[in-house]
């Protein structure tokens, strides 16, 4: 659990979203222009709606762009701040914003008269924009604020489950390989030297305070060596080809992915199979998306329970979701003689993504 907490903390809080996102930006101005409807309902007069609605979703339009422009540039300096000096420093940035704005938009009007805005006295129209958008912001705020606790209480949560998952290798593994290792200190000594590092490796990756995420290379060898040991007691059963040479070894992957899914094929696949079987890594990175797929054959009559491989992947898919959200997907096809399990996640890592 402690490990969770750290790992947790030193996140950067998801506080305010990706405000440059063509999606967010959307959604605020969606919302700006039912603010800007409402505001018009409730002081128009017969006759004027379309006109004074015009004018009012022309300035609060350019409020919210203005405004998402700030909070797109200031977003990555205020997630440091913490949640509420970030909520009090936003909310005066963008009030000071809306102030100006409202002050440029009243001398315009002087100028143009009504061909632009607002009829009001100086005063009232400053004070109503400072009352009405302190409102909107404010509650903006607090939706976001409670947004982000409620994000930061779910991956805490789902820190400490994934910290446990990650600190589980199967015992029958473990016997196995401590069997393997007893018969192999007589009969070549050499290699059971070599199988106690393979798994003291292993171990250490397993147990370690786990980092959210890890290199593809560290990703690989750590199956790699997984590899190794199982091959040590299946023999020739046990056959791996892995066609990942296209993949960037230096973009990132949630940690202890790979293993886990070579894992679960050996065990429930190529043990039940008396002739053994083959397992097939392939990977491909095709415009920024990473592309990896392992495939196992299966027995027709599986008759080893599926519960430790449906946890693995539910660990895996929540993982997946918590650090790319949407732009991942973890795909899984069960058929009569194979099993497949397919991982496409963006390789977000800039040059550690070319090929």
């Amino acid at each position: 659990m402690a490990a969770a907490t750290d790992v947790a903390d030193k996140q950067p809080q998801a506080y305010l979203p990706d405000f440059c996102a063509p999606g967010t930006i959307l959604i605020i101005l969606l919302v700006a222009e039912l603010v800007a409807i409402l505001l018009t309902l409730v002081s128009f007069e017969t006759g004027t709606f379309l006109t004074e609605l015009s004018k009012m979703s022309m300035f609060v339009l350019w409020m919210a762009l203005l405004g998402t422009g700030l909070l797109c540039t200031i977003r990555p300096w205020a997630e440091r701040q913490g949640n509420m000096r970030a909520f009090v420093i936003c909310f005066l940035l963008l009030e000071l914003m809306i102030l100006v704005l409202a002050e440029l938009t009243w001398q315009l009007t002087d100028i143009f008269g009504e061909a632009v805005i607002i009829n009001d006295t100086h005063g009232a129209f400053l004070l109503r924009t400072f009352a009405a958008s302190s409102i909107v912001v404010a509650l903006g705020m607090r939706y976001l604020y409670i947004s982000s606790e409620w994000r930061r209480s779910i991956i805490l949560e789902a820190q400490s489950r994934i910290s446990a998952l990650q600190a589980l290798i199967r015992p029958h593994f473990l016997f196995n390989s401590m069997n393997t290792i007893a018969s192999l200190t007589r009969s070549n000594p050499r290699q059971a030297e070599e199988a106690v590092e393979d798994l003291a490796d292993l171990m250490r990756a397993n147990l370690n305070a786990p980092k959210d995420r890890t290199t593809l290379k560290e990703e690989l060898e750590t199956a790699a060596i997984y590899q190794r040991i199982e091959k040590l007691r299946l023999g020739d059963r046990l056959k791996v080809r892995w066609d990942v040479g296209n993949l960037p070894m230096r973009a990132l992957i949630p940690s202890l992915t790979i293993q886990p899914l070579l894992e679960n094929a050996v065990y429930h696949g190529i043990e039940l199979l008396p002739e053994g079987g083959e397992i097939v890594v392939t990977g491909k990175n095709a415009d920024g998306q990473l592309d990896i797929c392992i495939r196992n054959p299966v027995a027709s009559d599986q008759s080893r329970k599926s519960g430790g491989n449906q946890m693995a992947m539910s660990n895996i898919q929540q993982r997946f979701e918590l650090a790319y959200g949407s732009s991942a997907r973890v795909e899984v096809s069960a058929a009569e003689k194979e099993y497949s399990v397919r991982l496409v996640f963006p390789c977000d890592e800039g040059a550690a993504c070319e090929s």
